[in-house]
């Protein structure tokens, strides 16, 4: 009996001391498991701080691109990863631009873009031929460029910001909305330039009105247009909304039937947007798209618009890396020389 007891008092034991062992590992593992999500959730926050900015680089232009790149760069304190977004052919000479200047330190990631994906999609239109290039469009694939982010900024490269690019990205889109752009109605100072100028700035500039299918969309020709060379884009109503199909759709049915063209309005990638982001797009402030600088080679804005601007942006066939040009200077301040050399400012 003393022996039976005794062993009985051992499986006890080990019984009481197997529990504990339980006990132990589930707390234990219950509390890394907590430590590791914590972890994990102070990284998804410190992805959401990073401010995407896509921005292409054309192998004739590519000095546009390092001057909107080293503005954006110099004037915020704000964590930017920019998207560089080439042809085949000018991929290595802007990594060897930015990798050999000051602009080394910038986040940046560099993405091919292949121009197979508007095969049959594009009217071949010879009065604008530079409107017909590949990077044109590269606006209209962002979740395909960046699929990780859930709000992208989109520039055109022939734009120099001023202000902290954090403003611009804290723009709100309304819910439903896929992006803000610059209303055309937005700034009385720009509608002064618009009259004497004799830009368009209504649906009537960009969509033939004469076509079924447009009159069919329903959308009064004097509706305001808006300017879709930078905007703030909500990546998750973009594809939630299938904006990218419903983009391409737009692109083949005007292959098809001649829905708009650069004789009529602003070249084959605007109307498309026009149509698409009808009362889908909410408004980023004026003072950042102060656009039309390149419409004249005479400078057309009050020197106390310029000053207020947060975002210039030279639209039009007179760009600040040829002459002449209205406000070369101040475009000049950002612009780093080509190391290469293949790149250079003409002026007469």
């Amino acid at each position: 009996m003393a022996i039976l007891r005794k062993l009985n008092h051992i499986l006890l034991f080990l019984l009481v001391l197997t529990f504990c062992a339980i006990w132990y590992s589930t707390i234990y593992k219950t509390s890394t498991v907590k430590e590791q999500g914590d972890v994990a959730s102070e990284v998804e926050e410190e992805e959401e701080d990073v401010i995407p900015v896509v921005i292409c680089a054309a192998a004739g232009r590519m000095g546009a691109t390092i001057a909107a790149i080293n503005s954006i760069y110099s004037n915020t304190n704000a964590n930017v990863l920019f998207y560089i977004v080439g042809l085949k052919n000018s991929l290595a000479h802007i990594r060897k631009w930015i990798q050999e200047t000051q602009l080394s330190e910038i986040q940046f990631k560099i993405v091919e873009f292949n121009p197979m994906v508007l095969k049959g999609k594009i009217r071949p239109d010879a009065a604008f031929p530079e409107l017909l290039q590949p990077l044109n469009f590269v606006r209209f694939y962002l979740p395909l460029l960046t699929s990780e982010h859930e709000k992208v900024i989109y520039l055109d490269d022939d734009i120099i910001v001023t202000g902290d690019i954090q403003e611009l990205y804290n723009t709100k889109i309304a819910r439903g909305h896929i992006a803000a752009f610059s209303d055309d109605c937005d700034l009385p100072s720009l509608q002064e330039v618009i009259r004497r100028v004799g830009i368009q700035n209504t649906y009537m500039g960009f969509l033939d009105y004469r076509k079924k299918a447009i009159q069919k969309l329903g959308i009064s020709p004097s509706t305001c247009s808006f300017n879709p060379g930078v905007f703030v884009s909500n990546m998750t109503e973009w594809r939630q909304q299938h904006i990218t199909k419903k983009l391409e759709k737009w692109m083949k049915k005007n292959v098809e039937e001649n829905l708009y063209s650069s004789t009529i309005g602003g070249g084959v990638s605007t109307p498309p947007m026009l149509i698409v982001f009808h009362e889908k797009y909410s408004v980023i402030p004026p003072a950042w798209h102060v656009r039309h600088l390149g419409l004249s080679p005479d400078e057309q804005l009050s020197q106390n618009v310029v000053e207020d601007a947060k975002l210039l942006h030279w639209n039009g066939r007179f760009k600040p890396w040829r002459s002449p040009c209205s406000l070369y200077k101040v475009w000049e301040k950002w612009f780093i020389p080509d190391p290469t050399g293949k790149f250079q400012i003409h002026r007469i």
